[in-house]
């Protein structure tokens, strides 16, 4: 799929999320589309930009730097959503605005400790293992409120709300169900005091009903820009 496809695969999705938020009873301009933008070439995401959208998500944290680089006219924001490494944190700290799949203190610290003083706070999303999948990244649900305390507390950061990717469900009732346990989390978490905002779920093939539950960031990836090509890569911070 070329750049002249984009556009019509985006008018899609916008058309889908604006009928999802339109059944929840939501405002579609609450929720972000965040383009998961790996493995793609700076022109496809050149060509995305210039058709709206202003949120990017890499997880590769090389060719994520070499697209910002020859992207760094666009008036975009750069997330970071792949299993970050500690070797890898203070590049990340220095280049992104956005770390969604924290689930160690010990990557917040690190984070907190190089962000740089003359940079925003760099926001942050917690990963939620929301159904206990050992193949995953995030903290189990009985750990996060230990967590988020802890990372509330640093310096240097927003800790924003919670991220999570549930197992790969076709049956929308059995998606809802793992986004609505994530939702439920934030909800207890702001009722012990926290002020979160942001549910960063849902994916090309869940997304609806990641809005549904309340998702205000969903990452779209395939839908957008077709299948990625598996590339073996030295750098993956994805297993």
């Amino acid at each position: 799929m070329g750049p002249q496809n984009l556009p019509e695969h985006l008018q899609s999705i916008r058309e889908r999320l604006a009928a999802a938020a339109e059944t929840a009873g939501r405002n579609v301009d609450c929720i972000t589309l965040l383009a998961a933008s790996k493995d793609q070439p700076p022109e496809r995401v050149r060509a995305v930009a210039a058709a709206g959208v202003r949120h990017f998500g890499e997880s590769y944290l090389q060719e994520a730097l070499q697209k910002m680089a020859a992207l760094r006219d666009l008036p975009v924001t750069w997330h970071f959503i792949g299993r970050l490494q500690t070797n890898k944190t203070r590049q990340v700290a220095a280049a992104f605005e956005w770390v969604h799949g924290v689930d160690r203190l010990k990557i917040a610290e690190r984070l907190s400790q190089q962000r740089p003083p003359e940079a925003a706070p760099l926001n942050l999303c917690l990963q939620v293992n929301v159904a206990g999948e050992s193949s995953k990244g995030g903290v189990p649900a009985s750990e996060l409120p230990a967590l988020a305390a802890a990372v509330a507390r640093l310096p240097r950061l927003k800790l924003r709300g919670l991220m999570c990717i549930p197992p790969d469900e076709p049956d929308p009732a059995r998606q809802r169900h793992w986004f609505a346990a994530v939702r439920r989390e934030l909800e207890s978490l702001n009722a012990a005091g926290a002020r979160l905002d942001t549910l960063s779920m849902g994916m090309s093939g869940d997304f609806e009903s990641a809005v549904l539950e309340g998702a205000t960031i969903v990452r779209i990836g395939t839908a957008l820009f077709g299948p990625r090509p598996r590339t073996k890569r030295p750098d993956a911070d994805l297993p």
